[in-house]
């Protein structure tokens, strides 16, 4: 079985190269706009905690939707194709970076942001300078679970017509080629495997950057 996955990647690697190319691309798109709509509302979050707590309420809500479910709801109002997939991705993806967004600002130590202010920080500095950088090796956790669940729920997207791995998944389930299934599946998780290995290079990095000014401070 494992010889003839390896023979269909020889044979077919234009086919899954340009499905690897599709699956990253889609994937890219959806953690940008994760990300920018992720950390707006987690910080505006921290503002108000009714809004936090209805944000929180609604997020937790879509995650525990099925995603097969939401995929099919999102056909019927966005039609088929890439868009329904990432909008659906979008919307799973937003608890984990919101949540730790939020988390992160409420931990950072009030005497900090108490001597910042005294020290006449503005707010836009205090955000930029003080709560985010702290608040960050709490942002990249939920940020790398968030990609790595964008990677794996993207290798169902084809179900609703759009592209990526998940068209080999499909297309071998619906011809009973199971070589095909496991072709696909290992690549998804080859890429998981790979971008949270190199997103915990980065954390890890920008961790030792953050304590070592805290320490010179």
């Amino acid at each position: 079985m494992i010889a003839d996955v390896f023979k269909l990647y020889v044979e077919r690697w234009e086919f899954f190269l340009e499905l690897l190319i599709q699956h990253i691309v889609i994937t890219l798109i959806a953690v940008l706009i994760i990300t920018v709509i992720g950390l707006t509302v987690g910080v505006v979050m921290t503002k108000n905690e009714k809004t936090a707590k209805v944000v929180l309420l609604v997020t937790n809500f879509i995650y525990t939707i099925p995603s097969i479910a939401l995929f099919g709801m999102l056909v019927t109002i966005t039609g088929i194709g890439n868009k329904s997939a990432i909008i659906a991705l979008i919307m799973y993806g937003l608890l984990p970076i919101i949540r730790n967004t939020y988390v992160g600002i409420r931990e950072v130590d009030f005497q900090i942001i108490e001597s910042a202010i005294g020290m006449g920080t503005t707010e836009k500095q205090l955000l930029f300078r003080i709560q985010l950088p702290l608040a960050l090796p709490v942002i990249m956790s939920g940020f790398r679970t968030m990609v790595i669940m964008t990677i794996a729920l993207g290798g169902i997207a084809s179900f609703i017509g759009a592209g990526g791995l998940g068209v080999a998944i499909y297309r071998g389930i619906s011809t009973y080629f199971p070589e095909m299934i496991i072709a696909g599946s290992l690549l998804v998780a080859l890429l998981a495997i790979v971008t949270d290995g190199i997103l915990q290079l980065v954390e890890n990095k920008m961790t030792n950057i953050i304590l070592g000014k805290r320490k010179r401070a």
